[in-house]
């Protein structure tokens, strides 16, 4: 049977996807892309803003729309949150804590649903034919993320994870270490490490610097890489590990704002001097470091002055990109009925503001590395027969360049002589001239 997987969120719904596809394929299912003619479809959903609960609703209808006679599963922390408003537009819903079982559940439902036609139009090359493309592409991916931790129990007065992630717990290291291992023989050359905390890993005596220790000892992977950190998470410890260069030197530091007040609203747990003095140890610890940020614009009491000394928090402290999104109130958090709720059309103006200074900061950050000669995991072909192919540096710098050989999966230095498109164009380092043409 055919089974296509959509994710939305965080990169832990992502590596719970990840994992899961990887149990439906070991089960002998076929998987295909969410826009394929499918017999199960199952959307991880996300529910940190009321624009990820509405995208969650739309993939759901129009999956419904145009396959009436599939089986329809909506999982992941929407359907924790409010399974009741799912329940109309998807035929099972299953939460955060029933996805370990969800390749037995739909095992039992999906007899209950017969395979829908498929018809030349809707697939024109044959479904053997795009089944096996489908395959093809799911087992060729260069990186893959690792989920090592789940739930959160911090105060953020914001935040919806801690009712839809609530039992807060790590897995062992064991289990990450086999993880990582048969990735690597099956040909991946970056993980990514992920969890709702990462930083709070803890398992058996084992925290996350011990964790990233018995990996670099004990696996081949040529990458490690790890999502979001918070700054009262990382010590001169953690960062002597970076020493290895097979850690890349990409760091996301959740932010939030560059408010005072507003992160005492918020209940973060560290304040703008903590924030400054952990990126002034990464970048002593680990040189041309990217550090990455996320920025809530519009948090409730936000007026002009907050607003401000927000913006110029950012400005100094040299970002290498800031994903920037507006407040959502989420239903039961104290945010949500908290004075000083911020009007849409000011926040959608400050979002403008902000969203110009990251494209100054990613510039700025791009500039720095011009002339340096740094290593690449190139990912794809940028478009069939075109020999441009995209990937990404150990600091998280897109690049592209042009090659006569397939470079897909392949870790390649590359001298990054000039800015194209989001990103910069390299040349292959020993590699004929004529190659780094654009």
């Amino acid at each position: 049977m055919r089974v296509a997987f959509y994710t939305l969120g965080c990169k832990l719904n992502q590596a719970e996807t990840e994992f899961l596809a990887g149990q439906f394929n070991k089960a002998g299912y076929h998987l295909v892309h969410p826009d394929e003619v499918a017999d199960i479809y199952i959307i991880n959903t996300c529910t940190v803003t009321h624009i990820a609960d509405r995208k969650s609703r739309h993939w759901l209808r129009l999956t419904r729309r145009k396959n009436p006679r599939s089986l329809i599963v909506a999982t992941g922390c929407y359907a924790q949150r409010a399974p009741q408003e799912l329940s109309q537009i998807a035929d099972t819903i299953i939460d955060n804590k029933g996805k370990k079982h969800l390749l037995e559940i739909v095992e039992s439902l999906s007899s209950q649903y017969p395979p829908p036609t498929i018809t030349e139009s809707q697939n024109p090359e044959g479904s053997t034919e795009k089944t096996k493309q489908s395959k093809t592409s799911y087992n060729t991916r260069v990186r893959s993320l690792i989920k090592i931790q789940n739930g959160c129990h911090s105060p953020c007065t914001y935040c919806i994870v801690p009712y839809v992630r609530t039992h807060e717990y790590s897995l062992p290291a064991s289990q990450i270490i086999s993880e990582i291992k048969e990735k690597v023989a099956v040909g991946y050359k970056e993980v990514i490490l992920t969890g709702t905390k990462v930083g709070c890993y803890s398992h058996n005596r084992i925290d996350l610097r011990g964790l990233i220790e018995l990996i670099l000892h004990d696996t081949n992977i040529e990458r490690l890489h790890l999502s979001s950190l918070q700054p009262q998470e990382i010590s001169s410890e953690l960062l002597n590990l970076w020493q290895d260069r097979r850690l890349c030197r990409h760091l996301h530091l959740a932010l939030q704002s560059g408010s005072e007040i507003i992160l005492q609203r918020m209940r973060r747990c560290y304040s703008l001097d903590d924030y400054q003095k952990t990126m002034n140890l990464m970048r002593e610890a680990i040189p041309n470091v990217a550090i990455t940020t996320d920025i809530m614009i519009g948090f409730p009491g936000e007026g002009d002055k907050e607003f401000e000394q927000s913006y110029r928090f950012c400005q100094q402290a040299n970002f290498a990109n800031i994903h920037v999104f507006p407040f959502s109130p989420r239903p039961g958090t104290v945010a949500a009925k908290a004075p000083g709720q911020v009007k849409d059309q000011v926040k959608k103006e400050r979002v403008q503001q902000m969203l110009e200074l990251a494209q100054c900061c990613k510039h700025d950050f791009h500039a720095r590395s011009l002339g340096q000669i740094m290593p690449v995991l190139w990912e794809k072909e940028t478009v069939s027969g075109s020999n441009i192919y995209s990937g990404l540096t150990d600091n998280y710098i897109r690049v592209f360049t042009h090659a006569r050989k397939h470079l897909t999966n392949e870790i390649t230095r590359v001298n990054l002589n000039k800015f194209y498109k989001q990103g910069m164009w390299g040349t292959l380092i020993n590699e004929d001239s004529s190659q780094g043409k654009s």
